[in-house]
Parts: structure tokens; C-alpha cells; sequence
């Protein structure tokens, strides 16, 4: 029953409940349950598959950054702090199956652990129902944390912007929201920063937010090329 309901929470039936089964599943449980199969395997194609899913969505989102920018982004998203994270979000903690000793010593809350298993699962829904699923089970757990990961790694260009403009006198910035891009459950933002009433930069973005930094690092390019 509780796959059941691990499913219904995420809003994906898989084909093969056995991988879903294995994907939770630590070593631990396995040494006490014969036959049962571990999610290592699960975990080693999942971090390829998050990583392949994490770059693309850089590679399309970021279209201004440097591979070094693209780089850094994609390690501080694709971590153990930040998987641990998504998955105590997602309550995966509850459904994994472990040995006794590792319950009694709180493996089910351990970091590493969660990690892992965020992993496991990716490869477990590749498996069952290939990359696209992935690609759609991302983009509401793990993409909308990359906006945050942007700011804090590649700065605020907001702020930066406002500190070029204020520093050397150019006058008064703004933003506007210039249009929307997409259907409703992939929608983009495509935002302008004004500068005295003049256009200087456009971005496009999952959230406003996005859109606006991505036009202020255009609107700062221009500047500092003027």
C-alpha cells in the first residue's frame, strides 16, 4: 500500500512497481532479506541521468552563461545537501527500506542516504518511462531551486546593476513584464529592464524573478561594453 501511496503523492504510476520497490531499498535491508535487490545500480544510472537532465536545462535556461557559470551551477544544484534536501521535501525518507541496525542508528534520516535514493529513483523512473519522465518530475522538485543557486553563485545582477547605474550617475532603472511564452505547465517570463525610459535588456525566465536577473545581466553587459 505504501507505494500506492508514494505514488499518488507524485503523480506518477510506474509500469514496473518492482523498480519503485528497488529504488528504495538499501543494502541494509538486502543483507537481512535475501533476494531482495539493493538501489546501487539504480543509483549509479540516476546520477547519470540527473546530470545529463540538469545540464540540458542549464544549456536552455542560461543561454547567456559560460561553461565555467554552467558548470559551477549544475555542482551546487546536482549535491548531496540540495538532493537530501528535495528528497526530505518529497517525504522519501518515510518509504525507504532498511536493516535494523541501520534504522536504529537513523539511516532513514541521514543525509547521504536521501541522496542516494533521490538518485535511485531517477534512474528507477528512467528505466520505467525514459527521459521525458525525468525531464517532467524535475521541473517541479529540482529546477525551481536553480533560480536561488543562480543568485547566490553568479550574483545578483540586480544588484550589481544597481549599484553601476547609482555609481555612475545614469539615471533610474525599471523593470517591466513584456510578455509570456509557453503553455501554462512550461510557462516563460520574458521581462525588460528600462533605463530612463529606454530598453537595455530582455531576459527570459521560469519565474519573473529569473526573467528580470537574466535582463539585468544583459542590461549590465551593454553597459559595461558602452
Amino acid at each position: 500500500m505504501k507505494w500506492n501511496e508514494l505514488q499518488e503523492q507524485l503523480g506518477i504510476r510506474f509500469n514496473d512497481i518492482r523498480l519503485l520497490e528497488q529504488a528504495f531499498t538499501h543494502k541494509s535491508y538486502v543483507h537481512e532479506h535475501p533476494g531482495s535487490k539493493h538501489n546501487e545500480r539504480l543509483e549509479f544510472l540516476g546520477d547519470a541521468v540527473l546530470e545529463l537532465a540538469v545540464s540540458e536545462h542549464l544549456f536552455r535556461t542560461y543561454p547567456k552563461s559560460s561553461e565555467g557559470e554552467l558548470t559551477k551551477l549544475r555542482a551546487s544544484i546536482v549535491c548531496e545537501p540540495s538532493l537530501c534536501a528535495i528528497a526530505e521535501q518529497l517525504g522519501f525518507g518515510r518509504y525507504v527500506r532498511l536493516g535494523r541496525g541501520e534504522e536504529l542508528s537513523n539511516g532513514r534520516h541521514r543525509p547521504a542516504l536521501l541522496a542516494d535514493v533521490f538518485e535511485s529513483f531517477v534512474g528507477a523512473l528512467y528505466l520505467d518511462q525514459g527521459f521525458g519522465a525525468v525531464v517532467k518530475f524535475l521541473e517541479t522538485s529540482l529546477f525551481p531551486r536553480l533560480g536561488d543557486a543562480e543568485a547566490a553563485l553568479l550574483g545578483d545582477y540586480k544588484s550589481r546593476l544597481q549599484e553601476f547605474v547609482q555609481q555612475h550617475d545614469l539615471g533610474a532603472i525599471e523593470y517591466r513584464l513584456s510578455g509570456e511564452l509557453g503553455p501554462s505547465h512550461d510557462k516563460r517570463f520574458v521581462s525588460e529592464v528600462l533605463l530612463n525610459g529606454r530598453v537595455l535588456g530582455s531576459g527570459i525566465g521560469r519565474t519573473k524573478k529569473e526573467s528580470e536577473q537574466q535582463a539585468a545581466s544583459e542590461a549590465l553587459e551593454a553597459l559595461s561594453g558602452a
